[in-house]
């Protein structure tokens, strides 16, 4: 019976210590009441009973003040967008209505978020039958998936003895995608093309390559129907092409914890994300079949494809990466060579002095791979020192080797070999273009910007059909 009355009893006291426990002002009216009830009773003196009566009268008008204050409240919460290229704003407005009949004093408006410098907390009053607007823009600095929402509304009474929650909207993912700089200058070892027809496969890209006809399909472009055949069998035809024999390319970023220091905006990660974005934006914008591998919690793999739905999918992957694994890149580099043949170009992006990994480069190189390697030196980032050494050594091998230091201007240090010109990397390359020099993260890039906002919208799950946004961007190419 002890313990049947103890399982009956503990509901109460979590409700009591959850209301008294954490509303000071409640408490102290409550004590009030109690002894101003006990003493008037007790002494039979009117004064106590009446302060009694006073203070329970102004609990019960309080609660239906706080109670009504929520009463025929509604908010609206509308985004701009839901992906974002780091550096980029977000816009959004708020509306919250009063669709009752009574006055809201005081209401507080806020929404959850965990979007690093992400404000948006208000206090409003609303007569009857009225609304109020606000705009709030928040500038995204830091790559990630994020989540906003929902909205929480508070009312309360003027002494504020009691209060009521309410909640608005469901939480709501934004994707912060890493920086894509432009690299004019970049460019990395050509693959050895494959025989001329031996590696050509159908794809729905337009090319110069058609094949063939087949019926016309729903969501197919208007510029691949085939007119002539259309006119001679009386149903429309779509012509149907192949790729030019092409080489991939492949995005390997080491997530190792071991190779990377720092933390927030100024860690090794956050160069090596961007540079590997950057690069896989250069070759996504000639039309190359480009693919990501890099291990952190897991091995993460994305084929070579080509287009902006690919080159989209390939940022939400970096947006999350983090150097947590515990697998170095020399082991990925061995473990995975088997994907890698005389028509692929291999670009790995790491900070890794350890000289296992420039043995499985040299591995590669041996049986015809072109690699290229963007290097972090980590003495620059107050780490060990070793990256000069490592990219004399495979500088040695023919490997082109771009070092990336800290505070540099990623486009003017990711110089590659150009046709008639010298190999520049390092500091003899880190100054600006334009001028001057400064860091990667704050350059200016309104391309950039531009092309991400594309893909970003062609990237969304409602949009419309993949293929034929694809089948036109190409058909512009």
């Amino acid at each position: 019976m002890r313990g049947l009355g103890a399982a009956f009893a503990r509901p109460f006291r979590r409700a009591w210590r959850a209301t008294f426990g954490t509303r000071r002002s409640l408490s102290i009216v409550v004590t009030l009441t109690i002894v101003a009830f006990a003493v008037g009773f007790a002494s039979n003196y009117w004064l106590p009973q009446r302060l009694g009566y006073t203070l329970l009268f102004g609990l019960c008008l309080a609660a239906l003040w706080t109670w009504s204050s929520g009463q025929g409240v509604r908010v609206r919460m509308s985004r701009s967008r839901d992906r974002v290229q780091a550096g980029e704003s977000i816009i959004e407005r708020f509306e919250v209505i009063n669709d009752s009949m009574i006055p809201k004093l005081w209401l507080e408006v806020a929404e959850e978020s965990d979007l690093p410098g992400h404000t948006a907390q208000f206090v409003t009053s609303l007569s009857r039958s009225s609304h109020r607007n606000w705009r709030v823009q928040t500038t995204c600095h830091r790559r990630g998936v994020y989540n906003l929402g929902p909205i929480t509304v508070r009312s309360s009474d003027p002494f504020d003895i009691f209060s009521r929650e309410l909640r608005f909207g469901h939480r709501r993912g934004l994707v912060v995608y890493p920086r894509a700089l432009e690299l004019p200058r970049y460019s990395a070892p050509p693959a050895n093309l494959p025989g001329e027809g031996r590696f050509r496969r159908r794809t729905h890209y337009v090319t110069p390559n058609a094949s063939g006809i087949r019926d016309y399909e729903a969501g197919d472009s208007v510029n691949r129907i085939h007119w002539k055949s259309s006119l001679r069998t009386g149903s429309l035809k779509v012509k149907t092409f192949e790729l030019d024999p092409a080489s991939h390319l492949w995005v390997v970023l080491d997530l190792s914890s071991q190779d990377h220091v720092g933390s927030g905006d100024d860690a090794t990660i956050e160069t090596a994300v961007t540079v590997a974005a950057s690069v896989v934006r250069l070759f996504i914008n000639q039309s190359r079949s480009v693919g990501l591998m890099m291990f952190g919690e897991r091995l993460d793999v994305i084929e070579p494809d080509r287009g902006s739905q690919h080159f989209g999918r390939i940022l939400e992957s970096l947006a999350v990466a983090q150097p947590i694994g515990s697998v170095p890149v020399a082991s990925i580099l061995y473990q995975q060579s088997r994907r890698w043949g005389r028509h692929t170009t291999v670009i790995v992006v790491t900070a890794s002095t350890d000289p296992r990994w420039q043995g499985a480069i040299r591995t590669l190189t041996q049986r015809g791979v072109k690699v290229a390697v963007a290097l972090l030196d980590l003495e620059s980032w107050g780490g060990r020192a070793g990256a000069a050494g490592t990219a004399a050594e495979l500088r040695a091998l023919g490997v082109q080797v771009n070092v990336v230091r800290q505070g540099e201007y990623i486009p003017a240090v990711m110089v590659g070999q150009i046709p008639g010109g010298p190999l520049m990397s390092g500091p003899a390359a880190s100054a600006d273009p334009a001028g001057g020099t400064g860091n990667g993260a704050a350059t200016s890039q309104p391309a950039a910007q531009m092309a991400l906002e594309d893909v970003a919208e062609v990237s969304r799950p409602e949009a419309i059909d993949g293929s034929e946004s694809v089948d036109e961007q190409a058909a512009v190419q």
